[in-house]
């Protein structure tokens, strides 16, 4: 079978798989807490029970690691794990805060990718499945194919167990034709909630790169710090023991030694002790070169959770039977790519510094870090407790693991930390997160939230928006034709009267009532059309261009009943003649009529003007606004000056009302 066919394969099997697993997460999601609580149970007991069987598999399959590493392995996620999150709620009201008014309730994000990686197969194959199924999803697994049966034999168990205890169908899926580009159509498919990616760089960066929510983990070049007071016996032993782990397969295991020059011979000498063999220069170069084959920065595959004897064999030393570890001593000042036993090599092989004082033990652990484990682990052994806090606050690491392994005590197998295989890097490693992935990280959490600060209504009351007097929007027709010297209806206030001058006070006021005009009367379009005819004929311009003048028409008698009066009402008292006389006092011309604007009568000589009162300032009253009015005085920053026979059209009066534009005022002055 040809490699695009492979790829064909994994890629229709990555479709069929996921939308199985839709199907069956859609009917898991009404479960009750109970019901998913005993699913995960029967998985996490089929998994204990079957820890040492699938921990042969998958050394036998891989060649990485050994039995009795992976079996602790197997162990932590099917056991610790299930420990862990047992009594957490995952499933319906989650928390409830009485007095901030807020209820959480959980939702699970659906169907999630995961990546399993050849490295620790079987116990991240376990530990994701659980963590998934907690929080009330589907998974599809998706192998390394150096991996394929083990991983594929992990899931069938726990597929198995699930359905005994009456999961759905489909609600485990693992693919068993695994290509690059089956994985990259899994992670893109659109029933895919969450990826949880674990792996090498170029598969985390693909499932970032997928355009879903993405859980990545980045590389762990840990270093581990031996401070002078302390316990070298243990420090060095924990180091060795991290170390060798599964023959270093877990990126959190030690991969530098730094000791404080007082007790560096006694380190050595526990080193020694303690089957470790330290590497000649001769012998540093030879190891480096198999580590890292020439124009590659990750390691060999072929040495990756190897013992150390083998190791160096494959290189051409002969070491004693019992080495557990080989050490290369290395100056302080070689880290970097010139000194490739100075990055992550996930075997049995360490780098051993000596430095001066804490303060150069810090520095060197940050440029170790920032060589190639920015985010994640590192580990201190010492007795001083303000050295401890000191170191733990300068590392760009989200784990400081204190006098133990720190593999063990990042997986939360030595330490109270979460126990889990997959250990975010946040910002600094390029990761969304910086905790040990659990089911918290699997679910999104709705919020539902009671009104604690009541909210300020402006609406216009019912009877307000159907009372007389207030005319439609058809008035807003009212403004003056391009060139006319008559002008605007809705005249804005002068500068006279506008926010420079009239202070801030009057201008702020709130909760302006909206002013009805006493002409409450219901006007039709007839009437409308007269009252422009009325105001027209009174400029001298009659129906049609090019009309000869005709005479104004005289104000009627007010008769509230006849239309025509109506008319003539408001066409004579709003619209008159400009020659006609005008009072000067303030309170005078707004009680005649608002014809008497400033716009239409020059302002006296300075000399002649009477003062006027500070309290009450002479203003210009519109005698109609309409909407655009209100939105030009609004981009004006102007306000709207109305009085008791000020005419609003609907949507003037709403637009006014909600932005604060109108200043109400009582025969002539603000009130």
């Amino acid at each position: 079978m040809s490699l695009r066919d492979r790829d064909l394969i994994s890629i229709q099997q990555a479709r069929e798989l996921t939308a199985h697993a839709a199907a069956a997460q859609k009917k898991f999601s009404a479960f009750s807490q109970e019901q998913v609580d005993a699913i995960v149970e029967a998985c996490a007991k089929a998994a204990a029970d079957n820890a040492e069987a699938l921990a042969r598999a998958a050394v036998e399959e891989t060649g990485f690691g050994n039995v009795p590493d992976k079996i602790i392995k197997n162990t932590l996620a099917a056991v610790d794990v299930p420990r862990a999150i047992r009594g957490m709620r995952t499933v319906g009201i989650l928390r409830e805060d009485r007095e901030k008014g807020i209820v959480e309730a959980a939702s699970p994000v659906g169907v999630v990718a995961a990546v399993i990686p050849s490295t620790n197969p079987t116990s991240t194959a376990i530990y994701k499945t659980l963590i998934s199924i907690k929080a009330q999803n589907a998974i599809v697994l998706s192998p390394h194919p150096a991996a394929m049966r083990c991983i594929c034999q992990a899931a069938t168990l726990l597929d198995r167990a699930a359905l005994a205890a009456g999961a759905p169908e489909g609600l485990i899926q693992c693919m068993t034709h695994t290509t690059l580009e089956g994985t990259r159509e899994l992670m893109r498919q659109r029933e895919i909630g969450v990826i949880l990616a674990t792996g090498g760089t170029g598969l985390v960066r693909a499932a970032y790169g997928s355009g879903k929510p993405a859980y990545g983990v980045g590389p762990g070049n840990v270093p581990a710090f031996i401070e002078r007071t302390a316990d070298v016996r243990k420090a060095v032993a924990d180091i060795l023991a991290g170390k060798t782990f599964d023959y270093g397969t877990i990126c959190s295991s030690e991969q530098a030694m730094v000791v404080d020059q007082t007790v560096r011979d006694r380190a050595l000498e526990e080193c020694r002790a303690q089957g470790a063999y330290f590497l000649s220069p001769q012998e540093i170069e030879k190891v480096g070169r198999l580590v890292f084959l020439p124009g590659t920065h990750t390691p060999n595959t072929k040495i990756v959770g190897r013992a150390a004897t083998t190791i160096a064999e494959m290189a051409g030393i002969k070491v004693p039977p019992s080495t557990r570890a080989l050490i290369a001593r290395l100056e302080p000042g070689q880290v970097g790519r010139e000194f490739p036993l100075s990055a992550e090599k996930l075997s049995p092989i360490l780098a051993f510094y000596a430095v001066a004082n804490l303060a150069a033990g810090i520095a060197l652990c940050r440029r170790l870090l920032e060589f190639g484990g920015l985010g994640h682990t590192c580990a201190i052994h010492s007795q001083n407790r303000p050295a401890i806090l000191e170191f733990g606050q300068a590392m760009p690491a989200f784990r400081v693991v204190v006098n133990s392994a720190s593999v063990h005590g990042s997986i939360g197998y030595s330490t109270n930390l979460f126990p889990a295989m997959t250990l975010g890097c946040g910002a600094p490693g390029g990761n969304i997160t910086s905790d040990n992935i659990g089911p918290q990280h699997l679910m999104n959490v709705k919020r539902i939230a009671w009104e604690s600060r009541p909210v300020e209504h402006r609406t216009v009351a019912a009877e307000q928006r159907l009372s007389g007097g207030v005319m439609s929007h058809s008035q807003e027709a009212f403004s003056p034709k391009p060139g006319s010297q008559e002008p605007a209806v809705s005249a804005i206030a002068p500068a006279s009267a506008s926010s420079s001058s009239l202070g801030a006070g009057p201008q702020e006021k709130k909760g302006v009532e909206p002013v009805v005009s006493p002409l409450a009367v219901n006007v039709d379009r007839a009437t409308i059309a007269r009252v422009v005819e009325a105001v027209l004929a009174g400029q001298g311009i009659a129906r049609g261009s090019g009309a000869p003048k005709v005479t104004p028409v005289a104000p009627a008698a007010k008769e509230e009943s006849n239309p025509s009066s109506i008319a003539a009402e408001i066409a004579g008292r709003f619209f008159s003649s400009p020659a006609k006389p005008k009072p000067e006092s303030a309170s005078a011309s707004c009680a005649a009529a608002p014809e008497a604007s400033s716009a239409q009568t020059p302002a006296p000589p300075a000399a002649a003007r009477k003062p006027e009162s500070p309290e009450k300032p002479a203003v210009a009253i519109s005698p109609f606004v309409s909407e655009n009015d209100v939105r030009r005085a609004m981009t004006r920053s102007e306000k709207i000056f109305v009085g008791p026979k000020t005419i609003l059209t609907p949507s003037a009066r709403d637009l006014g009302l909600e932005h604060e534009v109108f200043v109400e005022t009582e025969a002539g002055s603000i009130r």
